[in-house]
């Protein structure tokens, strides 16, 4: 006879029997922010020409020295970053790996990676710059979003 009480099982097998919903929603938004900073790449490497900004200042905020971080060009960051978190999120989305503790982590570590870069390059806009790029702050609010997603991997029950 088994020592876990019937709510406890219904529990465990409701969450075994569906993907982790903030995974997926990490996944979206990762690819989202992949195509924005493809975008923005593009416009860096000078594929694209004009930004599409309305009423921004995204070629100015593109065009200063803060639009390269260590040697690279900051969108190529963000293709790389988003590209990692779309890749996790989706390994995490494999129904072996749905309750993997390791795996959530790696996206909790990603998530605050990206939304402190995030929030550096925001400070930088406003503060130095003074001026901004609708697209970067798109990419800020999408960072923010999915930190705040990975956080719920904290409180997910699982395996290590």
């Amino acid at each position: 006879m088994s020592s876990v009480a019937p709510m406890e099982v219904r529990a465990e097998e409701s969450s075994a029997s569906s993907p982790p919903v903030n995974r997926m929603t990490i996944a979206l938004l990762s690819l989202v922010g992949v195509f924005i900073s493809t975008y923005l790449l593009l416009h860096k490497l000078g594929v694209v020409g004009t930004l599409v900004c309305g009423t921004g200042s995204c070629d100015t905020v593109q065009a200063s020295p803060w639009a390269v971080f260590l040697g690279v060009p900051v969108p190529a960051w963000g293709v790389a970053g988003y590209g990692l978190l779309l890749g996790v999120s989706l390994a995490g989305l494999r129904p072996g790996l749905w309750g993997n503790r390791r795996l959530g982590l790696v996206l909790v570590v990603l998530g605050a990676g990206a939304f402190g870069f995030s929030a550096y390059l925001t400070g930088i806009e406003a503060f130095v710059i003074r001026a901004w790029c609708r697209w970067c702050v798109a990419s800020a609010v999408i960072a923010t979003l999915i930190f705040i997603s990975t956080l719920f991997e904290l409180i997910r029950p699982g395996r290590r």
